[in-house]
C-alpha cells in the first residue's frame, strides 16, 4: 500500500486532530481516513473554527 497523497502540512494537522502518529497516518487505509475525518466533520460544533467553509 503507498503512503496517502496528502501535503505534509495536512499531514500534521490530521495527525493532531485524529491523535495518531504521523507515521500510522501516512499508512492508514484510505477509507478508514475518510471515516475518521467524516466523524471529526460531524463532532465539530459551531463556532469552534473546525468547520469548513
Amino acid at each position: 500500500m503507498k503512503p496517502l497523497q496528502i501535503s505534509p502540512e495536512t499531514a500534521v494537522k490530521l495527525a493532531e486532530q485524529l491523535n495518531v502518529p504521523l507515521e500510522h497516518l501516512m499508512h492508514m487505509p484510505q477509507h478508514i481516513l475518510l471515516q475518521k475525518i467524516a466523524e471529526l466533520s460531524k463532532n465539530a460544533s459551531p463556532g469552534d473554527g473546525t468547520e469548513s467553509k
